[in-house]
Parts: C-alpha cells; structure tokens; sequence
C-alpha cells in the first residue's frame, strides 16, 4: 500500500474528514483528526443534510455504517412543500412519499448533523480527534510537513488532507484560486422547540421542508435535530451587503423592521420565523470555486469537501461532494492503482474537479432559476407539478 507506515494528518473534522479518517483506518493507515472545535460536545451548525445515493450515502456504505445510519436518519424529513409567499401551498408530496426507501434511486435520506458527525465520530479508533486544534501553518520538513497549531503543539505528518471548509488555511498551499461571489445572501435562523416557539410555522412543516418563493425571493426552512427549525431568508443582494448593511443580528427588532422592509409582500405567517429565533441571526454570503480551476498536484497534500470546491447549497451537493471525495481519495491511496502518492493525489483530483464542477454548475443555475420572478413554476415544474 503506498501510504503504509506514512502518518496522514486531517485538517477539519467536518463529514469529508471524518468520512475519509473512518475509510483510512479500516485499511490500517495511522490517521488523526485535527479539529478546532473544542471538543466532540461542541454545538454543530447548519441545517440537515440530505443524503445523495451515489456520493453521501455510497461513503456511508463503504464505512460499514448503512445500518446505523438507519436508525439514526430523520424519517419524513426530506417531504417538501412548495408555497409562495402568501403561504399557499402549491405542492406537497407529504401524503405520496414514503418515509424509508433506501433502495429507491432517488431517495435522499435526511440526518442532523450533530448526529452524522456522533455516527462517524463513534466508528473511530479511540483518540483519532485531537479537538481545540485550530490549525494555523505548515512548513515543508524532510518529506513530509510540520503543521502548526493555535493551542496545540507542533506535530509532523507525511502527509496533509485539508478538510477545513469554504475559508480553507491548507488550500493555499495548494493554489492561489479564490471563489467568485454567486450574487445570493442566506440570512440564517434557528429555532429551538418549535411546536412551542414557532407553532403555527411547525404545523405547517409536519417534520419536513418548506420552500417558498416569491418576488425573487425565498424562505427555505427545515426540520432540524429535537424539535428544532432552520431557516433561511435568502435574496439577491451586492457582494459587500453584509459588511455595510449596519444591521445588529443579535437585535431581533432590527432584524424584524428589515425583514419587513425586504419582505413586504409576504404573508403574516412568515413573521413568526423571525420572532421565535435565537439570536444572532447569521449572515452567509453565497461563494462558487470557479468550474474550470487546476492546479499541479502535490506530491503529499491535497484538499477536499469545500476546501477544493465551495458551492451554493441549492442542490444539495457540499457535505455529498465532500463524502464522495472521501471516498475516491481513500481508495486511490490505498488501492494497488498508483505508483507514487503524487500520482494517487493526481488521480483523485482530476476525478474531484471534474465531478465538484458539474455538480457547482448546478448549483449555480439552481439558484438563478430560485431567484427569478418564474422561480415558483420553475420548482412546481421540476417537482412535476403544473399549475
């Protein structure tokens, strides 16, 4: 095996990384995890991920946790309205959809990701995460890199894998390529207890999703681990708007008067979203990496997951993208394909490209189409509904 008795250091314990640590350690590859949160109690955020067949879940398969994956999933979760902003429902497959078809190709299971991250997290070898780890530099040594760390000390691997997202500090040793601003803005909301915070939003949700359009605008929301809601206001609006729209996201009445302001056609109903949420509320700018980016292969670093390919959300592809390059990247440095780790990094990257290129063109056009004034018949037709 090419990486036999080489350390391999992880930078970021998101679900490409530990996805890739978990798939390395059944081939018997010394791995660790180096994660800057504080420790495996720490808050994970972010909505559900949706789990895709032939990438997210097919990396669950090859880990050997399909069935626990099973029990833990949320069930029903990925059942979707489609409403406009008078809060009409225009499709719903509520009543059509089966809760459980893992079989069925076009099945995307749901699971909170504070609970994907305890499955992968529990199929580790004991101490494989070293938490409060905020990776800072790395310098080249002998054949391999000596990796420098906020709160941690300095420790020597043969090889580097960055996993650490969207703001990757291994990616730049690997190129000079940035992501290019998409032109959409999230406003992110959370909402815990929603039967008793949000009711009459969580009546209407039934443990599923909720996408309503309207004025080139959208309301995305989503049932989240123990009875929680997230949702996201999301718009078109100029690359520096979260720098220079002086709003106070820990001021819910701010927040109110602006929603209202950009909103103002919108039903009622929508308002009790931005009542019941915690605060702050949590702004993200929507990046792309451009689909034609290279650069020369490593010969012992590489990057996957966001870190190589940020993309807007609007096809469900980031954690997936991540999972499967976990996947292809486990196999070419363990598998007899390669003669060297540089071409086995080189193989997988060609694949990664390719593949995370097509997926973020999708991306990308997913969401023009979910900011256009025919964005509701637009999702009513691809959802095979006609009005």
């Amino acid at each position: 095996m090419l990486i036999k008795n080489k350390s391999v250091a992880i930078i970021g314990g998101g679900p490409g990384g530990l996805t890739l640590a978990r798939l390395l350690q059944m081939k018997g590859v010394q791995v660790k995890v180096y994660e800057r949160d504080f420790d495996k109690n720490s808050r994970v955020q972010g909505s559900l991920l949706d789990m895709h067949q032939d990438s997210g879940l097919a990396a669950i398969r090859a880990a050997g946790l399909l069935e626990v994956f099973k029990e833990n999933f949320m069930a029903g979760a990925d059942k979707t309205k489609i409403m406009d902003e008078h809060a009409k429902v225009w499709f719903s497959d509520h009543d059509s959809k089966s809760d459980e078809s893992f079989e069925e190709k076009h099945f995307r299971p749901e699971v909170d990701r504070g609970t994907l991250r305890k499955i992968l997290l529990n199929s580790l070898d004991e101490n494989t995460v070293v938490w409060n780890s905020h990776f800072l530099s790395m310098e080249k040594e002998n054949e391999g890199w000596m990796l420098h760390f906020k709160n941690q000390s300095s420790i020597y691997a043969d090889i580097v894998i960055g996993c650490d997202g969207a703001n990757s500090k291994v990616r730049p040793y690997i190129t000079e390529i940035k992501p290019f601003y998409t032109g959409i803005v999230m406003l992110e909301g959370n909402i815990p207890d929603a039967d008793i915070n949000a009711p009459e939003i969580n009546k209407i949700l039934k443990g599923g999703k909720i996408m309503a359009f309207g004025n080139r605008k959208n309301l995305l929301i989503g049932q989240k681990g123990k009875g929680a809601i997230g949702f996201y206001a999301s718009f078109k609006a100029d690359e520096n708007w979260t720098s220079t729209n002086r709003l106070n996201y820990f001021d819910r009445s701010e927040i109110i008067q602006w929603y209202k302001r950009m909103y103002p056609e919108w039903n009622s109903i929508w308002l009790e979203l931005f009542e019941s949420t915690e605060l702050p509320f949590i702004p993200r700018p929507i990046y792309c990496m451009p689909f034609d980016q290279y650069w020369k292969p490593s010969e012992n670093v590489t990057i996957i997951g966001d870190a190589a390919h940020v993309m807007p959300p609007f096809a469900g592809e980031g954690a997936n993208m991540a999972m499967k390059d976990a996947l292809y990247l486990s196999n070419s440095l363990t598998l007899e394909s390669y003669s060297t780790v540089q071409e086995a990094i080189a193989g997988y990257e060609s694949e990664m490209r390719k593949r995370a290129a097509s997926a973020a063109e999708e991306s990308v056009k997913n969401g023009e189409t979910m900011h256009s004034e025919t964005s509701l018949q637009s999702m009513l037709n691809f959802f095979g509904s006609f009005t």
